[in-house]
């Protein structure tokens, strides 16, 4: 589940990281109230307004009604609902947004961390996520911090660092130290680094995160540490210790298929393809898209409906997949072990009467628990669709309705 910025600092201050401060604002007014508090509790005079969603790349993006960037610098107060004025309510396009954006309805306003002094300001980059093929959490950080940081990636991998965290021991005083290091940091800043690193860490340990993106790390002028963004994944699976992040959940921000996908308790993600896919169990799931991709189709979806799939469930289903108008066919790839390959059958059915005339042809396969009685509820339903007894036939009618 992502999470927006402001929310994602929220749970880092309480782990003890320092961040850059800020209230979120629905309003021209809300931001200017924001930044008059902000104002008495730092003395900051300019202000950072921050479009908040769910997308990366805010500094570069661009609000298409007004042309204001998703990240702004408001030099005054008066500046403030100006500012905001200009992003709340527009559409925000980013290198990580479609091409109609999104759209805007809360702005971050934060305070401005960048003064100069005794030396000047540096910026890093910072990410804690789950190394799979490693069995370890993994560091991954950056001198080159800041809105480029895809180009460093690009042209100069050698500035992209890794640190390896065993989950047992967690992060050690010298991998904070050769973090720092690596950051050309000495002094106080060094110190400061490790209790960031740390903190950091526990974090994204504490509150079970897929992914922590803090970019900027900024080093300010007086060698304090702090997250100026933070870019938060939680676990879904971890969902149910930590009820309060469950609340954070912004459903405007994600695919309304998905939301109601996820309502009805289904596993489902969208993909960009032109099959639909209605599948029990993740790794036939995954064979089955494997199969479609072969057969030169696009898998238009994943969609496992689990092992207690009934009638209603399949008819949801059913809605789901048919929500979507790039979808051309649709294959159903069911195996009863612990469903029923009756029910997923009377759910067809039942979709098909309920929903009324589908033009899209679906292709049947159903092996396994009550596989014969499902064919004849089928076979007795008059419904135009395609049966399949094996994954290779299912696959080639997949192929065949897609070339009429």
């Amino acid at each position: 589940m992502n999470i927006h910025e402001y929310q994602g600092k929220s749970i880092l201050t309480k782990y003890g990281v320092a961040v850059q401060r800020g209230y979120v604002a629905h309003s021209p007014g809300e931001a200017l109230e924001a930044a008059k508090k902000l104002k008495a509790e730092t003395g900051t005079g300019w202000f950072v307004v921050k479009a908040q969603i769910h997308a990366g790349g805010r500094g570069k993006g661009t609000i298409t009604e007004t042309g204001s960037r998703g990240v702004v610098l408001a030099k005054s107060l008066e500046e403030v609902p100006q500012k905001a004025e200009a992003i709340l309510g527009g559409h925000l396009v980013t290198l990580q947004t479609k091409a109609e954006g999104k759209k805007v309805s809360k702005v971050y306003i934060a305070e401005d961390v960048y003064a100069p002094g005794a030396s000047e300001p540096k910026e890093f980059y910072m990410s804690i996520l789950l190394d799979r093929s490693a069995g370890k959490n993994v560091i991954v950080y950056s001198p080159e911090g800041g809105m480029n940081i895809e180009d460093v990636a690009h042209n100069t991998p050698e500035k992209i660092f890794k640190e390896m965290i065993d989950p047992l021991t967690g992060v050690n005083d010298f991998q904070c130290r050769r973090i720092a290091f690596n950051f050309g940091l000495s002094g106080q800043a060094m110190k400061e680094m490790g209790i960031f690193v740390k903190s950091l860490y526990n974090a994204y340990v504490g509150c079970d995160a897929a992914m922590f993106e803090i970019n900027p790390v900024l080093k300010t002028s007086d060698d304090r540490v702090i997250a100026v963004d933070a870019k938060v994944t939680l676990d879904n699976n971890g969902l149910f210790r930590h009820k309060d992040y469950a609340e954070m959940r912004d459903t405007t921000e994600e695919d309304s298929i998905e939301v109601e996908a996820s309502n009805a308790d289904l596993n489902y993600v969208k993909l960009d393809g032109n099959v639909g896919c209605m599948v029990n169990g993740a790794g036939l799931a995954m064979a089955t898209m494997d199969i479609i991709k072969l057969s030169g189709g696009d898998p238009a979806n994943f969609l496992d409906v689990g092992g207690t799939a009934d009638a209603k469930r399949v008819e949801t289903a059913f809605r789901i997949i048919l929500r979507d108008t790039a979808v051309k066919a649709i294959l159903v790839n069911i195996f009863g072990g612990i469903v029923r390959c009756d029910r997923v059958a009377q759910g067809i059915v039942d979709a098909y009467k309920n929903i009324g005339d589908i033009k899209v042809p679906i292709i049947v396969r159903l092996q396994g628990t009550n596989a014969v009685e499902a064919k004849k509820l089928i076979d007795e339903s008059g419904l135009q669709v395609h049966s399949a007894i094996t994954l290779q036939e299912a696959a080639d009618q997949v192929k065949a309705v897609l070339e009429l």
